[in-house]
């Protein structure tokens, strides 16, 4: 009841709760609704439901492999409607699989949303690899070095931890990709760094050359190898985790305008809901 008042209060200035906000307590106050209906269902219809859901999962793969993103994440948005609440380890790979459209899609709030909602429900908690991995870079669409570094350096140590082929590091060597977003963003958010060239603790010709070459390599995808393939990464038996390699898309669409005004967006949604 206390959730629906606040939807429903029409303040002016610093108290009024943003559209998305609204549609976030919305949907919990829906989820809840929904946990306690699921409770009372016979075990035959979750079954039924969790097996729509594997194949509407299916269909959305399907689309993702074909080349349509957008049609992939509302097949999986269909896919997180049928499945039900307490079957967590499907909800986890269907949050990461739209996780990974909406970074296709330009989208990073929600590629963030989806990511760490993925890792709430994970066993163990947050140490979901490859939506570390994919929170990392909508974060770095965000210029948020930071968050970036630490969910790139956390997707490392699972990755070394991992039994899964595609993840674990071959011969315990970090994944050039990772490697780079974490040098990346370490010379993004070194505070010192300008007084450092200065005073001559980095040379800055060098400096410079390795931010270049650094551009845009963090976009290759977890399951990917080193050596990549046509672009197109094969969906994953085990949890169907859909990858892409979209790093020259990603170039041409965002400029430095869209970053900064994204960036300035997810500044202004965090302190809407810390207020």
């Amino acid at each position: 009841m206390f959730f629906r008042n606040v939807c429903n209060h029409k303040g002016t200035g610093r108290s009024t709760i943003s559209n998305r906000v609204k549609e976030l307590i919305e949907e919990l106050l829906n989820s809840k609704q929904r946990l306690k209906w699921e409770k009372n269902m016979p075990k035959e219809d979750l079954h039924i439901k969790q097996a729509a859901a594997l194949v509407v999962k299916l269909e959305g793969n399907s689309l993702f492999s074909s080349g349509n993103i957008a049609g992939a994440a509302s097949k999986y948005s269909e896919a997180l409607s049928l499945c039900p609440m307490r079957s967590k380890k499907e909800r986890v790979v269907l949050y990461s699989n739209r996780a990974q459209c909406h970074l296709l899609l330009q989208q990073p709030l929600a590629a963030i949303s989806d990511a760490t909602r993925a890792l709430c429900l994970h066993s163990p908690l947050n140490r979901h690899a490859k939506s570390l991995w994919r929170r990392a870079q909508a974060y770095d669409m965000l210029e948020l070095a930071k968050e970036s570094l630490l969910d790139a350096i956390l997707f490392i140590n699972e990755c070394s931890q991992s039994n899964d082929p595609d993840l674990s590091l071959r011969q315990n060597k970090v994944p050039d990709y990772a490697e780079r977003l974490v040098k990346k963003q370490m010379r993004a958010a070194w505070l010192f760094r300008e007084a450092a060239i200065k005073h001559g603790g980095i040379h800055g010709e060098a400096d410079a050359g390795d931010i270049q070459e650094s551009d845009g390599s963090e976009w290759e995808t977890a399951s990917e190898s080193d050596t990549g393939n046509d672009g197109r990464a094969e969906m994953d038996d085990d949890d169907d985790d859909s990858e892409w390699k979209n790093e020259d898309e990603r170039k041409d669409k965002y400029d430095k305008a869209t970053l900064k005004d994204l960036k300035h967006a997810y500044k202004v949604h965090l302190a809407e809901d810390q207020s």
